[in-house]
């Protein structure tokens, strides 16, 4: 009724063979995937703290508006500080002049204390994603 051809232990060349090409065919699909998304994860992260910062700005002259004094902040402070309870990552500082780092961009934000105002400076790639 059934043959017995011996045992059979393992998996034949051809399988395994299989197996590896569809495992490098998912690799191929999906790196350049992830690749993305981690770019568009330093974009939000990066569109999160400027929104935080004009918000920090607002608050702090809300501030000093109630103690008679009309003048906005002078220095957001390095990382931030003046404003923000949490550290800023990926962004320096020069002057006034805050830049973040989008992959292999560079992003220039000027603080202007006149006004108030956090805007991007001549921003052009990836960096026209993060000002709103």
């Amino acid at each position: 009724m059934f043959r017995d051809y011996g045992r059979r232990n393992g998996f034949t060349m051809i399988e395994l063979v299989f197996v590896i090409v569809v495992l490098g065919i998912l690799a191929a699909i999906a790196i350049p995937k992830f690749a993305a998304t981690r770019e568009d994860a330093e974009i939000s992260a990066g569109r999160a703290t400027i929104a935080s910062v004009r918000s920090g700005i607002v608050s702090e002259r809300q501030k000093r508006l109630l103690r008679g004094d009309s003048s906005y902040i002078s220095d957001l402070g390095d990382g931030f500080d003046q404003i923000l309870t949490y550290p800023a990552k990926k962004w320096s500082k020069s002057g006034n002049t805050y830049t973040y780092t989008v992959g292999q961009s560079s992003c220039a934000f000027v603080y202007d204390s006149t006004n108030g105002t956090f805007t991007g400076s001549s921003l052009s790639g990836d960096c026209t994603k993060l000002d709103f």
